[in-house]
């Protein structure tokens, strides 16, 4: 008998949150004959929902229908999979499983060691998420007794990367950049992205050169109102430098999956530059990786997962030199991000050094084996993050979790290790 499994998810927003529990969904559903989905859609913070309308958004939509149906009817459901930040768990099923970003920091809040141990699984999306949520601890006084107790993870925590995706040939999106070489960021104008010194660094270093960085962000939302804000602002600071030459393009509003996947394979649009202070795992960084283009990053947190070759060990990018200190003050955040925690700060000097080596690499006499060595590792992506693996994967840590034992199961993860 299939199990009654709710997915309880930001499953309709724009976020890396929604692709997380777009992927889960697809995961539950490439094996339908398992798994009976109901859907209980979340919000993510102030980001945009999806529009538009194609099967996987039908589904939902009837799902959402039926689970309410089913709900009003006093259904009850076998397991619940909970896709959000660990604060907001909870026990509403007899098994129930987990599923976050995880951790951009060096450690995790004592709350989420607590509902991290309320679950029967935990699933993360890279290894330095798992490494860091296992290796948090702290130390509890026992209010009765006054004992001391070490407070640590005891539930099982397992990493389930992201697949590859496919969209075919790009759009020709009609933007029409100037310079023939430029770098793409891809961030959203948040402290933890560090877009303020991208720009700076970026403009410092090329300042008198023919070179554009085009950025895709917003603030919260997709709206007219966010777009006014954040060109202002990027028109502020780049008043400081009226006599530059290099180019500075600012993409803002909704754009579908196949239209962002389209910037990556722009003709003009030749590396990712990311100077984050810490990913979960990074999906633009992924992305950007595995259709082949060269990706400036500083070397911590999740996005080594897919920048580094585990298999030679090998780093398959501009590796940007940094130091771990304490987060800001204006990015603590109760129950989340707690102020005793640390991130990445990446050295200007690295920064802008990996950014003209990149450039440099980009030019006739380098252009053809730097691609090569991008393409060779985009091979490997491609096919250790396959779709196929990565579902078989996730199916597997779900059926293990709720004790169902299928040769099937067990063999599709055997032929993919």
């Amino acid at each position: 008998m299939k199990k009654k499994i709710l997915l309880k998810a930001p499953i309709l927003t724009r976020s890396g949150y929604g692709e997380q529990s777009r992927f889960a969904l697809r995961a539950l559903r490439s094996r339908s004959d398992l798994f009976d989905v109901y859907i209980q859609p979340l919000q993510w913070g102030q980001t945009s929902w999806i529009s538009g309308a194609d099967e996987e958004k039908d589904w939902i939509d009837h799902t959402i229908e039926k689970t309410i149906g089913f709900l009003q009817q006093g259904g009850q459901f076998d397991a619940s999979f909970q896709v959000t930040i660990p604060n907001e768990w909870e026990r509403i099923a007899p098994v129930n499983i987990g599923y976050t970003a995880g951790i951009e920091t060096t450690s995790v809040t004592h709350e989420w060691i607590q509902k991290g141990n309320e679950v029967d699984k935990i699933l993360v999306v890279s290894n330095h998420s798992a490494n860091t949520y296992r290796s948090t601890q702290f130390i509890a006084t026992n209010t009765q007794t006054g004992q001391e107790i070490e407070v640590k993870l005891n539930t099982p925590i397992k990493t389930i990367n992201y697949p590859v995706k496919d969209f075919g040939t790009p759009l020709d999106l009609g933007i029409d950049l100037e310079y023939d070489t430029n770098f793409f960021v891809m961030a959203q104008a948040g402290p933890r992205k560090n877009l303020p010194n991208t720009l700076k660094w970026f403009v410092e270093e090329f300042h008198d050169e023919e070179i554009g960085l085009v950025v895709k962000s917003n603030i919260a939302k997709n709206c007219l109102m966010d777009r006014e804000r954040l060109f202002n602002d990027f028109k502020a600071f780049l008043h400081d430098y009226p006599d530059r030459t290099c180019k500075v393009y600012l993409l803002h509003g909704d754009m579908s999956d196949k239209e962002i996947h389209s910037l990556f394979e722009h003709p003009k649009i030749k590396a990712f530059l990311t100077l984050t202070h810490g990913e979960g795992f990074g999906l633009p960084i992924f992305e950007a990786a595995y259709v082949g283009m060269p990706v400036i990053a500083p070397g911590w947190s999740g996005q080594l997962d897919f920048l580094v070759n585990t298999d030679t060990g090998a780093s398959e990018f501009y590796n940007v030199e940094y130091d771990i200190g304490p987060v800001p003050e204006q990015v603590v955040w109760e129950g989340v991000i707690a102020k005793e925690t640390m991130w990445a700060y990446p050295r200007e000097h690295s920064a802008k050094q990996q950014m003209r080596r990149c450039y440099a690499e980009l030019k006739d006499d380098k252009l053809e084996e730097t691609m090569a060595t991008t393409q060779s590792h985009a091979e490997y992506l491609r096919e250790k993050f396959s779709e196929e693996k990565q579902y078989a994967l996730m199916v597997a840590e779900i059926c293990d979790t709720l004790g169902i034992s299928t040769e099937e199961v067990q063999e599709e993860v055997l032929d993919f290790e």
